[in-house]
């Protein structure tokens, strides 16, 4: 069994994270402008969000919208309808979501331009609108996808478990950078290959493989003696991480990746999501640190809360995904 020292550290963080892998599934705003102002509008959002959560797109005023055609499909309510902005388009117009602050999650907005450009922005909270630049620049691009990535792994409960478990299994801090860095490598390389339309398996499926994979590493710390995963620890990151660079793919599929800057927005999200791992092993090493002193004075048995804490929750998961 492992060390008593990570007993409050790890509870804190179990505590910490929600029942759910992921927050709300974010709502999808997309524009695909023709020649003369006109421009097909579709609004897809979750079926499931807060009580009262209402959140509705703001088009500029010269935009005349045509009927609705609203249906619901898979977990989500669509709506499509034209409108008609005049000869001057959508170019310079301010674009947003009413009620954005409501919900639970962000909004993806995609514009595709009369001459074929895109241009996608994250609607939030705290910027609810979006004035459409005449051209996007690769900084938009990468700051944009930077942002969803970190954005991703540090509401990904699931990522994170995992990385707290690898913490757990591993202690001397040389062989978890390997770990974690074999990690790293499995889901960049799934990651990109899904992106890219190289790979294709259902997401369904993906968050299963992710949860078992949970699971398999709660089991490795369950044992009273180091099993063959403990002995190789950095060969089980890298499997398991192709298995999590699948999650990581489905994510970036919500948003899609612009024609034009395929490469750059790939980049930028991978690198957000290092960068908050990163964060959140730091933080979790800081947390070790502060709670050292106090995790000394606690009994052996301790050691065993949050190990099964962890399988538990990754059973939840399983029975979750596969009934669902």
């Amino acid at each position: 069994m492992r060390s008593p020292r990570f007993f409050v550290l790890a509870v804190l963080v179990l505590l910490a994270i929600p029942a759910a892998a992921h927050p709300l599934a974010p709502s999808l705003l997309e524009i695909r402008e023709s020649p003369g102002g006109r421009a097909a509008v579709l609004w897809k959002m979750p079926l499931q969000r807060p009580a009262g959560a209402d959140p509705r797109p703001m088009l500029p005023a010269a935009c005349r919208p045509g009927p609705r055609n609203t249906f619901v499909e898979g977990t989500a309510l669509v709506a499509r309808w034209a409108v008609d902005c005049g000869r001057g388009g959508l170019a310079g117009a301010e674009i947003g979501v009413k009620g954005v602050e409501t919900v639970r999650s962000d909004v993806l907005l995609r514009v595709t331009r009369a001459d074929g450009s895109e241009v996608r922005a994250v609607l939030r909270a705290e910027s609810p609108v979006f004035r459409l630049p005449r051209s996007q620049r690769p900084f938009d691009v990468a700051s944009g996808y930077l942002a969803l990535g970190v954005e991703h792994l540090l509401t990904g409960a699931d990522h994170l478990l995992f990385l707290l478990g690898l913490m757990l299994l591993v202690r001397e801090r040389r062989r978890l950078l390997a770990t974690v860095t074999a990690f790293t490598l499995g889901h960049s390389v799934t990651l990109s290959l899904a992106a890219l339309g190289v790979v294709h398996i259902p997401s369904a499926s993906a968050e299963i493989a992710i949860a078992l994979s949970i699971l398999v590493l709660a089991v490795e710390l369950a044992r009273e003696r180091p099993g063959a995963l403990s002995r190789r620890p950095w060969a089980m990151a890298a499997v398991f991480g192709l298995l999590h660079g699948l999650g990581f793919a489905g994510a970036l599929a919500e948003v899609g990746l612009p024609a034009r800057e395929i490469p750059l927005a790939l980049l930028a999200f991978n690198t957000g999501i290092e960068l908050a791992q990163i964060a959140f092993l730091g933080g979790v090493f800081v947390l070790l640190l502060v709670w050292r002193p106090v995790a000394r004075r606690l009994p052996a048995w301790s050691a065993s809360v949050p190990v099964y804490g962890i399988g538990s929750v990754a059973v939840y998961w399983v029975l979750e995904r596969v009934l669902l």
